[in-house]
């Protein structure tokens, strides 16, 4: 299984033939508009040129960040995706004619069918809570859901958390599928603490998430891209490596970790 950090919370995991994509924004700015909001400090660590065909997107919530419509676009145009998104996103994309689409809600499940791809028999992918919100506007606010993701591909678990707070879901998560091969965990976007701590975890949080679950390996995500709260754009990463186990991983924009 080869897991490649492309930015933000944007990865591509692939493992034996499957080629899913987390999160994806190749945008210069997680923004409604092009002209405003933060701009992207490093660019993506994957040319888009150079992506694989891809299988499946999973998206975890609305915000701009992690919902980019001008990429999203582009990956249906290029055919061949399913995407899958929490309760109540399926009308926005359906919107935009993106698709085949799946809504889950948390506890839910996706076996995918052959018939998509023969790589996709024996995929499932579960909806798991995460502490989050969600808005694309000043008037919608939590009116879709947001969630994280269990993705069983070929005996082989891979724990996508988004974005989330420090919570006690993580022990319900590892109670519910054992610990994960490989858990996706954001340490961006926490400070200050007051008003963070409900949505985004810090760096010590995440590593004591990484601990409940178990996981065979972590990998740091949601941060070093965009300049999202107080801390600096690298301070995450940073702290992350002063106090994380070896098996938790800092990766480089387009740098790939291969889970044995």
């Amino acid at each position: 299984m080869r897991i490649t950090l492309v930015n933000h919370s944007t990865v591509l995991i692939q493992h034996q033939g499957v080629n899913i994509l987390t999160d994806p924004i190749w945008s210069e700015r997680p923004s409604p508009v092009s002209w405003a909001g933060p701009r992207r400090r490093r660019k993506p660590g994957i040319v888009w040129e150079n992506l694989p065909p891809i299988d499946l997107v999973l998206l975890t919530h609305n915000h701009y960040d992690h919902l980019d419509l001008p990429t999203i676009d582009r990956l249906a145009e290029h055919g061949g995706a399913t995407f899958i998104v929490p309760t109540g996103v399926g009308p926005l994309l359906k919107s935009r004619d993106i698709g085949p689409a799946h809504e889950l809600d948390w506890g839910e499940e996706l076996s995918l069918p052959e018939s998509l791809a023969a790589s996709l028999a024996g995929v499932t992918i579960h909806s798991v809570p995460a502490m989050h919100f969600s808005a694309r506007g000043l008037l919608d606010r939590n009116r879709t859901l947001w969630c994280g993701y269990m993705i069983e591909c070929q005996e082989r678990l891979i724990y996508f958390a988004g974005d989330t707070g420090f919570g006690d879901h993580f022990a319900q998560i590892r109670d519910r599928f054992g610990s994960p091969d490989v858990a996706l965990l954001p340490i961006g976007a926490y400070e200050p603490r007051w008003f963070m701590s409900a949505v985004h975890m810090a760096p010590d949080e995440a590593v004591k998430a990484h601990e409940i679950l178990g996981a065979g390996t972590s990998i740091a995500i949601h941060h070093g891209t965009f300049q999202l709260a107080d801390e600096s754009v690298d301070t995450p990463a940073q702290q992350l490596r002063a106090s994380a186990p070896d098996s938790f991983l800092v990766l480089g924009n387009g740098e790939s970790a291969d889970i044995a």
